[in-house]
């Protein structure tokens, strides 16, 4: 079989065709997936907008006390498959199931549990119990894998609590620095007015392992990820499975603006030097630099010091998320509002202002791996054909470019990768409502499932595993 290069890692040369194998008969079970996923939403559910005691969203916010629970869940749950459990200097949980080669480094299905402050019950929570949920196929089958197959919990991948997304497998894939990650603090000060840093609440909720967090220590064959679109794209063209084959560029900083707080009766506009009518402008420009160049440019968090009504602020500090599907692209938007913020503190903020740029994140444009995409492909093919015709075009899947960030672009640095996205209602995500339906929840299992089993075989036709 042939091999080439791609990302520094070999192909396999998965066959894309769809064909029949002795794992087509599993299936995943519907209500047992739907059920664990709301079992597990118990543990910080919250902001309720319907009857149904499903109807609430989630503020399980990385590293609280819910997160414990959820994790402890986890555990637990892995355990009762037989699985071995552990978890690294950063809090990642692995659960792995022994295949009959024990010792090669074993497939991952992985996802997150943490959510926003105001989120859904289907945002990373889907991935992990798509994952928990093949273990469950392949343990009441006793179906036994070539190598071994496991899911993996990234800690704090939405970075809501602590300001850095996907954090904990980039610490994993040794992209960010593991003292960077432990000294993150959290975003809102607590009623004592301090802030909790991910080492001291990892430690406090009693997942501070000892296993180094680094892809060295805990090397994966190939991680595989089930999320939801979180766009409106899948739901729109009446279909249900996205290839994922990607993921845009994008980065993320906390911006400064440093003014002068003056009374607001007695200082006339031309003696004013105000942060907050700055920052706006900044914001505004921002908008328009990103829309003129094809990207998107976001803001998110806007504080102001000192906070008084009839008193200009001193100090304004706002995020920015810009993105592109481009690498080269996503540069001139961060050039040109570099450009056009200094223009506009300096000429359109009467006095002056003062701007300052910290990089929080910085995310490449993400190109997944062929052989991952290909065993993603054939399973997709496989299971729509079994599925009624929806779309007009006749064809249930498609090809995407994520536009949001996954633990996966971390992972794609250090072994094969790719997503399976699935319909999400209305592309409504971060948000209460957030839905997916059981029978898209169960579709995007499944084709996991045979995904991580046609990656499996492969590994034994290139002589991967002895």
């Amino acid at each position: 079989m042939a091999t080439n290069e791609v990302n520094g890692h070999k192909t396999n040369g998965v066959n894309e065709t769809a064909t029949k194998h002795d794992f087509s008969s599993l299936k995943v079970n519907q209500s047992r997936l739907l059920d664990a996923i709301h079992t597990g939403c118990k543990f910080g559910a919250d902001h309720r907008y319907g009857d149904d005691p499903t109807e609430t969203g989630m503020a399980r916010l990385s590293l609280n006390d819910a997160d414990k629970q959820i994790r402890d869940w986890f555990t637990a749950t892995a355990e009762s498959l037989g699985c071995k459990v552990t978890f690294d200097q950063m809090g990642n949980q692995f659960a792995i199931r022994a295949g009959k080669n024990k010792t090669a480094p074993p497939i991952m299905m992985g996802s997150h549990l943490d959510t926003q402050p105001t989120g859904g019950r289907y945002d990373g929570i889907l991935g992990v119990n798509s994952g928990l949920e093949v273990l469950k196929v392949l343990h009441e089958n006793n179906f036994e894998t070539e190598g071994s197959v496991g899911v993996v919990n990234w800690t704090n991948e939405e970075g809501a609590r602590f300001p850095m997304m996907a954090v904990s497998s980039g610490v994993w894939a040794e992209a960010v620095p593991l003292e960077t990650a432990w000294n993150l603090a959290e975003v809102s000060p607590r009623e004592d007015g301090q802030r909790r840093t991910m080492k001291q609440e990892l430690e406090r909720i009693g997942y501070l392992g000892t296993q180094p967090a680094s892809y060295k220590a805990f090397p994966m064959a190939a991680h595989f990820e089930v999320h939801i679109e979180q766009g409106p794209i899948l739901e729109a063209e009446k279909r249900r499975v996205g290839i994922v084959k990607g993921v845009q560029a994008f980065k993320w900083f906390e911006i400064t603006v440093k003014g002068r707080d003056t009374h607001a009766g007695t200082t006339p506009f031309s003696a004013r030097m105000d942060s907050m009518l700055c920052a706006a402008k900044l914001i505004v420009e921002s908008n328009k630099v990103a829309k003129k160049l094809g990207g998107l440019a976001t803001t998110g968090i806007l504080t102001g010091l000192p906070g008084s009504i009839n008193t200009m602020a001193h100090t304004v500090t706002f995020t920015l998320d810009i993105r592109h599907t481009e690498d080269e692209k996503l540069a001139e938007v961060e050039k040109e509002c570099r450009a056009e913020f200094a223009r506009i503190s300096r000429e359109e903020s009467e006095k002056g202002c003062q701007v300052e740029w910290q990089e929080l994140v910085d995310s490449p444009a993400v190109i997944f791996h062929p052989d991952c995409i290909a065993a993603v492909e054939a399973s997709a093919k496989e299971i729509c054909q079994e599925l009624p015709m929806t779309a007009d075009d006749g064809q249930l899947w498609k090809y995407m470019i994520s536009g949001a960030g996954h633990d996966s672009c971390y992972t794609n640095r250090r072994c094969p990768t790719s997503m399976i996205f699935t319909s999400t209602r209305e592309g409504i995500s971060h948000n209460p409502q957030e839905y997916c339906s059981p029978e898209d929840c169960a579709i995007g299992a499944q084709v996991l499932l045979g995904a991580v089993l046609r990656y499996d075989r492969s590994r034994v036709e290139q002589g991967d595993l002895k």
